[in-house]
C-alpha cells in the first residue's frame, strides 16, 4: 500500500483567472484508489499568499494527519469511507461543544487559551530569541496543566502557576519574565472583552535582583590563554578567548562570518554586525588575542552548542581554581570590564556591545574596582 499523505492545493481546476478566486483543497492519499479532495474554502491569489502560511491551515492539515495516524494505530481499513466516518464524529463533537459552551456575563470562556497564545506568537513579527522565550512559557503552561481555557485565567491559578515555576531550576528574575510574557496576553484578552477581568490585576510578583556579574580579570584571561588544553576543551577555551577580546555573545559568534562581517581600518579589523538577541547594531574591534584564535582556525570558528560549551567551561573553571562560575557569557562581561579598565569611554563600550541604552553598560562600570583605585591614586596626589 502506498504511504498516506496530505497535500494542499490552491486553484487545482484553474478557475481563479475567470472567477477571481480558487478553491483551497486538501488532497488525501490513503493508498491505491483511495484518494479524495476536501475543499476547505476559497481565496483570491493575494489571500492565498497569506493563508498558505497561516496557523489555521496548519491546524487543518494536522487534523487530517492525526485522523490518519489514529486509523493506522487502530488497525482500521485505510480507505476514504473510514476517514469520512472520523470526520463526521469530529463534527458531532464540535456541535456538542458549541451547545455546552461556557458563558459568564456573555464571555465565551471555553476557548483554549494555550492555542490562543500559540496563534498569537505564530502571527507576531518576532525575533527568533523572543519567539523562543514565549514558546518556553507556553510549554511551561502545558506542563502545569491547570490553565487551559479562558475560564482558567483566575488569580488563584496564576498563583499556583507561580508556585509551579519555583522548582529550583529558575531564578526569581526568570520567573518574573515568565509572568511578564504571559501577562501581555491576559491584558490583551481583557482589553478585547474576551475575559471578565485580568487575573494579573489581583496578583503581583516582584522582580528578583539580577545576579552580580563576575567577569574574569585581565590576569585571569592571560592565564586562560596560556593553558595547555586538547580536543574540545581547547576549542571551547579558544571560543571563550575570542569573545573575551571582541565582546560578542554566543549566538552572534556562532553566526559570525569573518569575510562577511568585518571591516579593515588601517592595521585593525572591526566587526560590524547586528545582535541576534536585540537587533541592535554593534561595532567592535577584534583585539590581537581574538585575531590569533581566528588565524588558528583559518578564520572559521568551530561550532558547539551553548550547553556543551558551558559544560566544558565548568571543567576549565575547576582547573583554574576560580571562585566564580564560568559560562560563555562571562567572556562578554570580561570584555566590557576590560575596555572600561583601560579607560575606553562608556559610550564607546556600549557601541561595541550593541547596547541601545548606555545605562545597560553602566552595570559593568559599577563592578569595576581597578579603575576607581587607579583614579583615586591620581586624585590623591592632587589633593593635599
Amino acid at each position: 500500500m502506498a504511504k498516506s499523505a496530505v497535500k494542499v492545493y490552491w486553484d487545482r481546476k484553474k478557475v481563479a483567472a475567470k472567477r477571481g478566486h480558487g478553491y483551497i483543497e486538501l488532497a488525501i492519499y490513503l493508498g491505491p484508489g483511495q484518494r479524495k479532495f476536501y475543499s476547505i474554502g476559497s481565496a483570491t491569489p493575494l489571500e492565498w499568499l497569506q493563508i498558505k502560511k497561516s496557523r489555521d491551515l496548519e491546524k487543518e492539515i494536522a487534523k487530517y494527519e492525526e485522523i490518519i495516524s489514529v486509523m493506522r494505530e487502530n488497525g482500521e481499513e485505510m480507505n476514504i469511507a473510514t476517514l469520512d466516518t472520523h470526520l463526521e464524529l469530529l463534527e458531532l463533537v464540535a456541535e456538542r461543544k458549541k451547545k455546552d459552551v461556557e458563558l459568564v456575563n456573555g464571555y465565551d470562556l471555553s476557548i483554549n487559551f494555550i492555542e490562543y497564545m500559540e496563534d498569537c506568537v505564530h502571527d507576531e513579527d518576532l525575533r527568533d530569541g523572543t519567539r523562543r522565550n514565549k514558546t518556553v512559557v507556553i510549554d511551561a503552561l502545558k506542563r502545569f496543566g491547570k490553565i487551559v481555557t479562558f475560564a482558567d485565567l483566575t488569580s488563584g491559578k496564576i498563583m499556583l502557576f507561580n508556585k509551579f515555576l519555583y522548582d529550583g531550576t529558575r531564578s526569581v528574575n526568570t520567573i518574573y519574565n515568565y509572568h511578564k510574557r504571559l501577562k501581555k496576553y491576559t491584558k490583551q484578552l481583557r482589553m478585547a472583552d474576551m475575559i471578565p477581568y485580568d487575573p494579573y490585576d489581583r496578583v503581583k510578583f516582584n522582580k528578583g535582583k539580577n545576579n552580580e556579574r563576575r567577569p574574569l580579570t585581565e590576569p585571569q584571561l592571560k592565564e586562560m590563554r596560556a593553558m595547555n588544553l586538547i580536543g574540545k576543551l581547547e576549542r571551547v577555551c579558544d571560543l571563550f578567548i575570542f569573545s573575551a577580546y571582541c565582546g560578542m555573545a554566543y549566538c552572534d559568534v556562532m553566526a559570525f562570518d569573518f569575510y562577511r562581517d568585518t571591516d579593515r581600518v588601517g592595521e585593525h579589523y572591526y566587526i560590524d554586525g547586528l545582535r541576534m538577541k536585540t537587533g541592535n547594531n554593534f561595532y567592535t574591534p577584534i583585539l590581537e588575542p581574538a585575531m590569533e584564535v581566528l588565524k588558528k582556525y583559518n578564520f572559521k570558528l568551530p561550532k558547539i552548542t551553548n550547553q556543551k560549551m558551558n559544560d566544558y567551561l565548568h571543567i576549565i573553571e575547576e582547573r583554574m581554581h576560580l571562585n566564580k562560575p564560568l559560562t560563555y557569557h562571562v567572556a562578554r562581561h570580561s570584555f566590557a570590564t576590560l575596555m572600561l579598565a583601560h579607560d575606553v569611554p562608556i559610550e564607546n563600550v556600549a557601541r561595541m556591545l550593541g547596547h541601545h541604552d548606555v545605562r545597560t553598560t553602566q552595570v559593568y562600570a559599577k563592578i569595576l574596582k581597578s579603575s576607581i583605585e587607579r583614579h583615586t591614586e591620581a586624585i590623591a596626589k592632587l589633593i593635599v
